[in-house]
């Protein structure tokens, strides 16, 4: 295609050598459905959210709330303005020559892929340091991570996605349609220029960083918790942490096995110097994986929640008859009853204190 040479048209290269076809039907059919799901999902999980927030907007809650709702908000637009254009672009029989003249639809799909695939994975990882800070240093959490410093964290993250997005424009490098002529990204055939290399490798390595800070903060939370619970043996107001630990773990456990194979993918391919050994199917195949975590993640809320667990157990405990937990533990307490409880935990003689309170105050 002689056009593909065109300056206008610098998008187009892939599309001599179309090694990776979809059939046309099945691939729209799966694309509505996918998004329409995600959207419903996610406008679920949005209305669960904004009602805990009105609840909790006093408490330590309130900031991880936030967080989540921006997750949330995130993956509902990554469905509908990715969702949109990848069914335009299956509805238009992929001819992008007609549609794409001068590569814009291109460099806007480019951006939001690469936007949207990188804003939740720093916001999994920010939550997962907000719930570090709050169970590890309580006192410090409940004065300076207000509402306002989270919503700056949010449009920070935001703002710095953004920019990972928007880096090869402004270096005047444009966004490849990818061999199965069906979305838009870095250049992944024949990669040999260091910047195209760069660009793969930054990706990956900013989406590994971001899931790792998740594990390590994750680990660190649920330590402290499993240590303070059994050091004082005090359950009191402590079950809205156990609550967003397990929330944070299923997030964390989705984004490894959704974005794992998409992340090594596109490291691989930015490592080779010569022709990448990525076939199409592979590469499409991993971002099928990455597009479900925007999926699940809204479940993670929606069935993770302090009443679904609640009823959870309450149908486990009758199945097998043990009482495993007290069901008091999952009576929440005001912030102050928070506080309290970790800053007698952190105390020289706290094990002593707690060990002459009444039976009654220990939710037993």
């Amino acid at each position: 295609m002689n056009s593909s040479k065109s300056p206008g048209l610098a998008g187009f290269g892939v599309l001599k050598n179309t090694t990776c076809h979809t059939e046309k039907k099945i691939s729209v059919f799966f694309s509505i459905i996918f998004m329409t799901v995600g959207i419903l999902s996610n406008s679920l999980a949005i209305v669960i959210l904004m009602k805990a927030y009105q609840r909790f907007r006093q408490k330590s809650k309130a900031s991880f709330l936030l967080l989540a709702s921006g997750l949330v908000v995130t993956d509902l637009f990554g469905h509908l303005i990715n969702g949109a254009i990848a069914v335009f672009v299956y509805a238009s029989d992929k001819d992008w020559i007609r549609f794409n003249q001068s590569n814009i639809l291109c460099s806007v799909f480019g951006i939001c892929m690469v936007f949207f695939g990188l804003c939740p994975l720093f916001l999994g990882s920010v939550m997962a340091v907000e719930r570090c800070i709050g169970v590890t240093k309580p006192i410090f959490h409940s004065t300076k991570m207000t509402s306002r410093h989270v919503k700056m964290m949010l449009t920070m993250v935001c703002l710095f996605a953004v920019l990972i997005a928007l880096l090869p424009i402004l270096r005047f490098r444009a966004y490849q349609i990818q061999a199965s002529r069906t979305w838009c990204f870095y250049k992944t055939e024949n990669v040999e220029d260091w910047e195209d290399r760069f660009y793969l490798l930054l990706f990956s390595c900013l989406g590994f960083l971001a899931l790792a800070i998740s594990f390590l903060c994750n680990a660190v939370t649920g330590i402290t918790l499993l240590r303070v619970k059994f050091k004082s043996q005090q359950r009191q107001g402590r079950s809205h942490h156990f609550e967003m630990i397990i929330q944070l773990l299923a997030i964390m456990c989705v984004s490894c096995i959704c974005w794992s194979p998409f992340l090594v993918t596109m490291a691989r391919i930015g490592i080779n110097e010569g022709r990448s050994k990525e076939t199409c199917e592979t590469i499409l195949f991993a971002l099928r994986m990455a597009t479900w975590n925007q999926i699940l993640d809204p479940w993670v809320y929606i069935l993770l929640r302090k009443a679904v667990l609640k009823n959870l157990y309450k149908i486990t405990s009758g199945c097998c008859g043990v009482h495993v937990m007290n069901l008091h533990m999952w009576e929440l307490s005001s912030i102050k009853n928070s506080l309290k409880v970790a800053a007698i935990s952190e105390s020289p003689g706290s094990s002593k204190q707690i060990n002459l309170q009444p039976l009654s105050s220990m939710g037993q």
